[in-house]
């Protein structure tokens, strides 16, 4: 059967969970008390769903006043926490 004609019409396969996925559909289930295929189709339902472009992380930072010259590793950790700190 080719599947743009089973759009119309059940469809039943064999699906292999993975064990996360097999929890998710057993939560569901026992929370809602749905049957296996609906559960299913409603977690993928779910994933389907058009979500809302996130916004760019961006790192916020604030001038301190100290520089320290990170290409001698040693030397800003020791510059930071102190030649005893070792």
């Amino acid at each position: 059967m080719i599947a743009s004609r089973c759009y119309g019409e059940r469809m039943r396969t064999t699906v292999v969970f993975d064990e996360d996925v097999a929890a998710a559909v057993e939560r569901l289930r026992r929370e809602k008390g749905l049957g296996l295929s609906d559960a299913v189709n409603e977690l993928v339902r779910v994933g389907l769903r058009v979500r809302p472009p996130r916004r760019p992380f961006r790192q916020r930072t604030s001038p301190l006043g100290l520089r320290i010259d990170v290409g001698n590793v040693a030397e800003a950790l020791e510059t930071l926490e102190g030649p005893d700190r070792r």
